[in-house]
């Protein structure tokens, strides 16, 4: 069966999804075209230590990847990490192209397609870019930022209240929205809390989805001292706990990204959130509203010091959708509205 260039970028990015989240390394796909239009090898990277997409495609096509067309969802990279640079894989297995979406904005894995291309062998980027670029969406943003990307977790009543006068909070959602939000935990690399939640909730942070094999680092921040006996500390795996012992957003994700995290699920409580929006580190809101009215309460952030509209922070919705009872809102900034 001859197969097309674009549609070959097309599976592979459906290759690339079969790995439900690699991290601390992206997304992968790869499939090999023989001279003849046939497909001759085919994978995809499914997380640390695991052969690359392009090493498993090229093991399954054998002497066939000889002159075959590389189709691959991320620039090959030109790195010797955990697992040898693809670039000589393709070069050693006599590749005669390589065609390519996203460039790697891996400052240590870059370069690739000069590689390529010094070895003799044509090379093209750019097919499909964006849709390639989605399937890492976080990990490009951490890569291009110096930082992780952070999604802010809330869920409120339709007045803004998280807790009611007397401090209860369990539960302002259904147990439909309570499970959407493990699904949250698990598309990300770490969940954050602060001290305070820590010790009004003792939470686990643990994703609690039975067929999730990783579990998300579970981080505090703040300079009190994290109890021996805090749930957080002593849920499985126990190493995957940090605490931060800092106030500042900025210093809690320059040390996230140190130890290889490329996103947070901000599930703080108001101090947190507001902390983390005021330094302008919110990339993302997911917001579960509860069809409730407690009319006092504590409010969803504190005083953010704005004073009028026009000083307002605004965000675009994304996505809109009922959970349950409750209604899911998925929000962007938008720093192209000015309120005017």
């Amino acid at each position: 069966m001859i197969v097309e260039i674009t549609a070959a970028m097309q599976r592979a990015i459906e290759l690339a999804r079969q790995s439900a989240n690699p991290s601390p390394n992206p997304r992968v796909g790869c499939v090999l075209i023989s001279p003849d239009g046939d497909v001759v090898g085919e994978g995809w990277h499914d997380g640390p230590d695991r052969p690359h997409a392009e090493v498993v495609a090229i093991t399954e096509a054998g002497q066939r990847a000889a002159g075959a067309t590389a189709v691959v969802t991320l620039e090959p990279c030109n790195h010797t990490g955990r697992t040898g640079p693809c670039v000589q894989a393709l070069v050693d297995a006599g590749v005669g192209r390589v065609i390519y979406g996203q460039s790697d904005p891996n400052p240590e894995a870059a370069g690739g397609a000069g590689q390529l291309r010094a070895a003799g062998i044509q090379t093209e980027g750019g097919l499909m870019a964006a849709e390639a670029r989605d399937l890492n969406y976080t990990w490009s943003f951490a890569m291009e930022h110096g930082r992780p990307w952070v999604r802010w977790k809330t869920a409120a009543t339709l007045d803004g209240r998280v807790a009611a006068v007397d401090g209860s909070s369990r539960w302002i959602t259904g147990e439909e929205a309570r499970e959407d939000v493990h699904l949250l935990r698990a598309e990300a690399d770490a969940v954050m809390v602060g001290t305070g939640t820590l010790f009004s909730d003792d939470p686990e942070l643990t994703c609690r989805l039975p067929e999730v094999q990783r579990q998300p680092l579970r981080v505090v921040v703040g300079q009190r001292a994290v109890p021996a006996k805090a749930r957080i500390r002593l849920a499985e795996p126990m190493s995957a706990f940090v605490h931060v012992p800092n106030r500042q957003p900025e210093y809690a994700l320059a040390e996230l990204r140190r130890r290889g995290v490329h996103s947070v699920l901000l599930e703080g409580g108001p101090t947190l959130a507001r902390a983390f929006l005021k330094a302008g580190l919110v990339d993302s809101i997911t917001w579960y509203c509860a069809p409730l009215l407690l009319g006092a309460g504590r409010e969803v952030v504190p005083s953010l010091g704005i004073a009028s509209l026009a000083a307002a922070m605004r965000f675009k919705v994304s996505q809109l959708r009922q959970v349950g009872d409750d209604v899911r809102i998925d929000m962007e900034p938008d720093p192209g509205l000015d309120g005017s």
